[in-house]
């Protein structure tokens, strides 16, 4: 496998990290974050208008530039190293990938406005009393005359309380647990004034990411609302999670990079016994152990981007391995970087405690890494 980038990923890597390492500091964008609004849109704005990420990977017939998995680790990577809290991961890759692959409706449309930056999805796929299978949805779409009624609820809804749209997983047939009868639904949506019917409950993470539950009760939507055939939407949203794994795994390895570099630089700096605690050799071997971490995590980030098109055990196999790989670098590079930095780790002046917060969230979104140890072994014998 050959993993240089070519020259346009790098020029697009080096582009975004530009504008973010000028335009995006640490401590307005936390001021931002934990504000009424929770978010920048100018910075929104200006990825769509100035970067033009919102369209890199949308298919050229919905206004995109047809770039493809490499195309949005490299943004993700970049994005992950300034700790961007934009709905980027959510709305250009979960949001416009569940839309392009389903089509119908207004999917089109909305995927444009989301290459202009207008557009903003949440979606709406785990429950209250969802297990570990992202296909245990209760949520039901009722035939009613030409359209459907959706009831029931909605547990942690990314970016929820910035959405423009919401997509919609509900059960039109078959059993709790069947993969089948599954379809999705595109509803608009307000935050501040949600759909007749829709009860919207919003707060942070703390990680200063925003998110939400939703209950449905007996929301009547239309039939241009459906996404793609009735019962068939797990086809769609599987391929569509592991691309948020394997986008996720390379924000995590742009986070990770950002902490070794600067755990590294302050061990330079800080002094004890006269000395910079850096020139101890067990701090050394505990630095070069958390770059051993990076170097996998990277190199398993790479095995899933990379193995996206390929057939679905050798996918999920790959992306499965990629996030355990992750979630075991994200907590010991973010544990030993804040016991390295003792005190000062744990401050809203350094980026270090709240690329720890970050990395302690990745863990578990889009399921553990227990979860996907048994999805790897399952895909291994199956």
């Amino acid at each position: 496998m050959d993993f240089t980038l070519t020259h346009e990923q790098t020029l697009l890597r080096d582009s975004v990290t530009a504008y973010l390492a000028g335009r995006y500091p640490l401590l307005e964008s936390r001021q931002a974050a934990r504000s009424a609004a929770g978010w920048q849109p100018a910075v929104w704005e200006a990825f769509a208008s100035d970067l033009g990420i919102l369209a890199a990977t949308l298919p050229e017939s919905v206004g995109g530039l047809g770039g493809g998995a490499e195309e949005t680790m490299v943004i993700s990577e970049a994005l992950g190293g300034a700790l961007v809290v934009e709905p980027y991961l959510g709305t250009a890759v979960v949001g416009a990938g569940l839309l392009t692959r389903s089509g119908g409706g207004n999917a089109d449309a909305v995927a444009e406005r989301i290459a202009e930056g207008a557009a903003r999805i949440a979606f709406a796929l785990t429950e209250p009393g969802s297990g570990r299978e992202p296909w245990d949805v209760q949520l039901t779409a009722t035939a009613d005359g030409d359209g459907y009624r959706l009831s029931g609820a909605k547990t942690v809804v990314a970016d929820l309380s910035l959405a423009t749209h919401l997509v919609v997983a509900a059960r039109t047939s078959g059993e709790r647990l069947d993969r089948g009868g599954l379809s999705l639904f595109l509803l608009e949506f307000d935050p501040q004034a949600p759909p007749t019917g829709v009860e919207a409950h919003y707060f942070r993470t703390i990680d200063d990411h925003h998110t939400g539950d939703l209950v449905f009760t007996d929301v009547r939507l239309p039939a241009s609302a459906l996404l793609g055939a009735e019962g068939g939407a797990w086809e769609v949203i599987e391929p569509v999670l592991d691309a948020a794994v394997a986008a996720q795994c390379a924000e995590a390895v742009g986070i990770m990079r950002r902490v070794v570099t600067d755990t590294v630089e302050y061990a330079k700096q800080r002094k004890q016994f006269g000395v910079p605690i850096g020139s101890f050799q067990a701090l050394q071997h505990r630095m070069v152990d958390m770059s051993l971490e990076l170097e996998q995590a990277v190199a398993a980030t790479y095995l899933a981007v990379l193995n996206q098109d390929a057939e679905p055990r050798q996918r999920r196999r790959a992306v499965s391995a990629a996030k355990i790989t992750v979630a075991r670098a994200a907590r010991f590079i973010g544990q030993n970087a804040v016991q390295l930095h003792g005190g000062m780790g744990l401050t809203e002046e350094l980026a270090i405690g709240h690329c720890f917060k970050r990395l302690t969230a990745i863990e578990t979104e889009f399921g553990s890494a227990v979860d996907h140890l048994h999805r790897y072994a399952e895909a291994t014998a199956g």
